[in-house]
């Protein structure tokens, strides 16, 4: 009986064993990185009435990250220390995007980007949250969609896995996209890049009345690193990019999700607990080369953060907030506002925000 139990107990953990050997070989043949410097496709019919982006007027850009369609204001996500994995349904997938679009609606931007958006995800309940997008934009738009990543499936938390799930970013312009790109950042190697999976930013053209282009960069940064380097690379290859093209006369503008405090003290300004969360850390003196400025925004009379830590339901008076999105402009981008629109953070765990800038003469250039 004795050598039965324990021949028992040795098949179990053969199996068990065989069982996590198999998974580990499939996560790491089924990983893959999307090439550099690959062609996207620019989708809509944007107004033939603005086929040029006009030198002095006012524009509005606007960025949201959606969050997958997840982060009700009481949701908490297990990656941040809370103890969800997935949305709570295809109802409040649904939900939660129609409500960030419609916080948006009011804001009348002439360029989205929108961060986090799956395209078939286990943790979005195999929603098409790009069509979702692309509806509310309707038929006045260029739009071009640059998957972040393809993850294989992910069998953990134990009782509700993450599952597998294809994402990206959402670039949309009112003026016509000439060409766009996407471009893949540097990772985290070995075991890290799992978790973190691919990275990118996106690069669209738009033309400008004077013969130069508008070129945006459309950013989501690593934010679950182990190496804090990792981070800084990704912004230097991507400030990199942006100074050959305004050393090449072009305007520059980049926005979106920066996973760094560009407040550089938001524990101050939003009044957090010093050192109760480090994952968002300042952008490091001098790392902004001469030319280019960090837009972050902000009303000193009424601060709203951009960004909740998810590890637990959001609570105003206690919740650990930050300010990570923002834009980087060049300076023949003139800056008129830039704010974050507070919406209690009921629909995703970012608020959105936006910033108006107008081009200024491109004689200057010359």
């Amino acid at each position: 009986m004795k050598k039965k139990i324990l021949l028992g107990a040795a098949l179990c953990l053969a199996a068990l064993f065989l069982a996590v050997a198999g998974y580990a070989a499939y996560v790491i043949l089924a990983y893959e990185r999307l090439e550099d410097r690959l062609p996207l496709t620019v989708e809509g019919t944007a107004s033939a009435e603005q086929a040029e982006v006009a030198l002095g007027k006012s524009y509005r850009i606007a960025s949201y990250n959606l969050g997958f369609g997840a982060y009700s204001a009481d949701y908490s996500f297990f990656m941040d220390g809370g103890t969800e994995s997935r949305a709570r349904s295809p109802e409040a997938v649904r939900q939660n995007i129609a409500g960030a679009l419609d916080a948006l609606e009011p804001y009348d931007a002439d360029f989205f980007l929108f961060q986090e958006v799956d395209v078939d995800g286990t943790r979005s309940h195999h929603i098409d949250e790009a069509a979702l997008v692309t509806r509310w934009l309707g038929q006045s738009f260029d739009t071009v969609f640059a998957q972040n990543y393809d993850s294989p499936y992910l069998f953990w938390p134990l009782l509700e896995p993450h599952g597998a799930n294809r994402a990206g970013q959402i670039t949309a312009s009112r003026f016509p996209i000439t060409q766009a790109v996407r471009r893949s950042l540097p990772i985290e190697g070995g075991f890290m890049k799992f978790l973190d999976l691919d990275r990118c930013y996106s690069v669209c053209r738009v033309p400008v009345e004077n013969g130069r282009e508008l070129v945006l960069y459309h950013l989501h940064l690593s934010a679950y690193t182990s190496d804090g380097s990792i981070a800084g690379e990704q912004l230097d290859m991507l400030l990199a990019d942006m100074q050959q093209e305004y050393e090449a006369g072009n305007y520059v503008v980049a926005g979106g999700d920066f996973n760094k405090d560009i407040l550089g003290d938001s524990d101050r300004v939003f009044g957090n607990q010093p050192g109760a969360f480090t994952w968002a850390q300042p952008i490091p003196p001098g790392q902004i080369p001469p030319g280019f400025s960090l837009v972050a925004p902000f009303d000193p009379e009424d601060p709203v953060p951009s960004c909740r830590n998810a590890n637990e339901a959001y609570d105003p008076d206690s919740s650990y907030v930050v300010t990570v999105d923002g834009f980087l402009v060049s300076d023949n981008v003139q800056l008129l506002d830039a704010q974050v629109i507070d919406t209690g953070f009921q629909w995703s765990d970012h608020n959105p925000v936006y910033l108006d800038f107008a081009l200024k003469d491109g004689s200057a250039l010359d």
